[in-house]
C-alpha cells in the first residue's frame, strides 16, 4: 500500500514511529529504524535522532530545566531595583530609565519581570477608607485656549545632609496636555512670574490661566464673590496679555490635570534622581517634557507636540522679547551693609565700586548676574549652586590703605626733568620721498 505523506505537515515522533511500524510489519526494530526516513516525516535533525534512538525514542527533560543562570542582564542592578521597591515605585518605565542612565543594555521586559517577583518588598499600602467612584465630568476647550497651573513641592537632600525643601513649578495645555515644570527654592511670587515667563515661551500665552487661590494670585473676594486681584499679578497680568480663572476651593477637580501633573513629576521624572544644582535639576526636567511631549498619550489618542504645534500654538500667542517683561525675569534686590544681596536664600557679593543701593538679579544656566539699577552695567557673575555659603566676588570690598612715610625735615635736593626729544629712526636716512634740498 503507497501512502501519500504531506510534507507540509510533519509529523510527531509517535505517529511517524508508528507509520513506519505499519509498513515494515514484524520486522519493524528501534534499533534499526532508518534515521534519513525519520528525519524527511518528521523535520527533527539527525543529530538529535541519533540521541533519541539511545534512548529508544523516549524524549526525557533537559537536565537544566527550571534552572536560572548565575548572571543575567539584570545583574550588578538588583540593589538599585529592590531600593526603588521598597520605596514604593513600581513604575516599571521609571526603572527601566533610571538603569539606562546606569549602563543597563537589556530590554524592558526583564525589569517587568524582575518587579513582578519582588513585589513582597514594596509595603503595604494603607486604606483609610474605601474609595468612591469620581461623579464628576470631564471638560475640554478649544486649542490654545486655556493652560492650567500649580506648584508642587519636594523634600532635597544636599550633599551636607540639610534638608531643604523645593518648588516645582508646573503649568499644562488643557486640550492637548503638553506640559512644562520648572524647579525653584522656594514658591514666591516672583519665581511664579519667572516659571510662567519661561513655560510661555515654550508653549505659547493662552487666552486664560486657570489655577486655584494661591495668595501670590488673589487676596480675596468681594461681597459678590468675585475675585481681589494681587496687586503685581494683575499688572503682570495686563502686560504679558492674558487672563485668569480661579478655580472653586477645596475642589482639586476643576484643574485636575495639573494636579495629575504634579502626580506624574513626584512618581516618574523625581523617583530616585540625583542632581548637581538647580540649573542641572532644570535641565534634566526640560529633558524630560521634551521626551513626555513627544510621546503617544492613550487617554488623549495623540502626541502633545504634534497637536500643540499644529492647532494651539495657532491660537495661543508668541511671547516677545519686551523690556516690560525684564521686570519680572530680574527681579530687584537691595544690597546689604556688608556687600551681599539675597536671591533664593544664598547671598551673592556685589563690588564695592558700586554706589547704589539696589540692583537685579537674573539666574541664567549655570550662572547668576547681578545688573545695576538701570540694567545697562553687568556689575558681577556667580557660580549657580545649592551651597548655603556666601559667594564673593572680585573687588567686593576696597582694600585697606597702605602706610606711606614723609619726610621730617625740609627738603632741599632739586632736580629738573625736561622733555623728551624725538627719536629718528634710523631707516629715515634712506627715505627719498622728500625731494631734493636745496
Amino acid at each position: 500500500m503507497n501512502e501519500q505523506i504531506d510534507n507540509s505537515s510533519p509529523l510527531s515522533l509517535s505517529q511517524a514511529l508508528e507509520l513506519i511500524k505499519t509498513r515494515e510489519g514484524e520486522n519493524f526494530s528501534k534499533e534499526k529504524v532508518n534515521l534519513a526516513e525519520l528525519q524527511r516525516l518528521t523535520g527533527i535533525t539527525r543529530g538529535k535522532l541519533r540521541r533519541l534512538k539511545k534512548n529508544r525514542f523516549e524524549e526525557k527533560p533537559n537536565g537544566n530545566k527550571g534552572r536560572t543562570a548565575a548572571k543575567n542582564v539584570l545583574s550588578g542592578y538588583e540593589s538599585v531595583l529592590n531600593n526603588f521597591l521598597k520605596t514604593n515605585i513600581t513604575n516599571s518605565q521609571v526603572y527601566f530609565e533610571r538603569l539606562q542612565e546606569l549602563g543597563y543594555e537589556g530590554g524592558l521586559t526583564s525589569v517587568k519581570v524582575y518587579i513582578q517577583k519582588h513585589k513582597n518588598l514594596v509595603p503595604a499600602p494603607r486604606q483609610i477608607m474605601s474609595p468612591q467612584g469620581n461623579r464628576g465630568r470631564r471638560f475640554s476647550t478649544e486649542p490654545g485656549q486655556s493652560y492650567q497651573m500649580d506648584w508642587g513641592f519636594v523634600d532635597v537632600l544636599a550633599e551636607n545632609g540639610e534638608i531643604i525643601r523645593a518648588a516645582c513649578f508646573a503649568m499644562i495645555c488643557h486640550h492637548c496636555g503638553q506640559r512644562f515644570i520648572e524647579f525653584f527654592p522656594n514658591a514666591k511670587q516672583e519665581n511664579l512670574f519667572i516659571g510662567m515667563l519661561h513655560a510661555f515661551k515654550y508653549m505659547g500665552i493662552p487666552k486664560t490661566i486657570l489655577t486655584d487661590n494661591m495668595r501670590s494670585v488673589v487676596t480675596k473676594r468681594d461681597c459678590e464673590g468675585k475675585p481681589v486681584w494681587n496687586h503685581d499679578y494683575e499688572v503682570f497680568m495686563k502686560t504679558v496679555r492674558f487672563e485668569t480663572r480661579l478655580c472653586k476651593p477645596y475642589h482639586p477637580f476643576t484643574k485636575g490635570k495639573v494636579e495629575r501633573l504634579v502626580q506624574f513629576v513626584k512618581g516618574n521624572f523625581l523617583a530616585g534622581r540625583t542632581f548637581l544644582n538647580v540649573t542641572n535639576l532644570n535641565e534634566q526636567a526640560l529633558d524630560w517634557c521634551n521626551r513626555q511631549n513627544s510621546r503617544y498619550q492613550k487617554a488623549l489618542n495623540l502626541i502633545p507636540n504634534d497637536v500643540h504645534a499644529e492647532k494651539c500654538l495657532l491660537v495661543a500667542a508668541e511671547l516677545k522679547k519686551r523690556e516690560e517683561l525684564f521686570v519680572y525675569l530680574c527681579p530687584e534686590r537691595r544690597i546689604s551693609f556688608d556687600g551681599f544681596v539675597n536671591y533664593e536664600g544664598r547671598r551673592f557679593g556685589v563690588p564695592y565700586t558700586y554706589t547704589q543701593k539696589t540692583v537685579h538679579v537674573y539666574r541664567l544656566g549655570h550662572e547668576l548676574l547681578i545688573y545695576s539699577e538701570d540694567m545697562k552695567q553687568k556689575l558681577a557673575t556667580h557660580e549657580v549652586t545649592w551651597s548655603r555659603y556666601d559667594s564673593y566676588c572680585k573687588d567686593q570690598y576696597a582694600r585697606p590703605d597702605q602706610p606711606e612715610e614723609f619726610p621730617t625735615a625740609d627738603v632741599k635736593t632739586l632736580i629738573e626733568q625736561i622733555m623728551q626729544p624725538d627719536e629718528e629712526d634710523y631707516f629715515d636716512q634712506f627715505d627719498f620721498s622728500g625731494g631734493d634740498d636745496e
